[in-house]
């Protein structure tokens, strides 16, 4: 093997392994986003529930 075809394979070895990071990091992006989504869902649903109670407790003691 002549030091072309050497230069030439470390390089497509260097591409792939760009490639593979950056898909990683698409993948990490994406997981991260849809943490984010999933904790502002739960923490809208927590909000409404505690509105609900606090609703309620108004309701039972006649403030509202």
């Amino acid at each position: 093997m002549d030091s072309q075809n050497i230069s030439y394979n470390a390089g497509q070895a260097k591409g792939q392994a760009q490639e593979k990071a950056s898909n990683l990091m698409d993948k990490a992006s994406n997981a991260a986003q849809s943490a984010k989504e999933s904790m502002q869902e739960t923490g809208q649903q927590m909000k409404a529930k505690a509105q609900g109670a606090a609703d309620a407790v108004k309701n039972a003691t006649g403030t509202n």
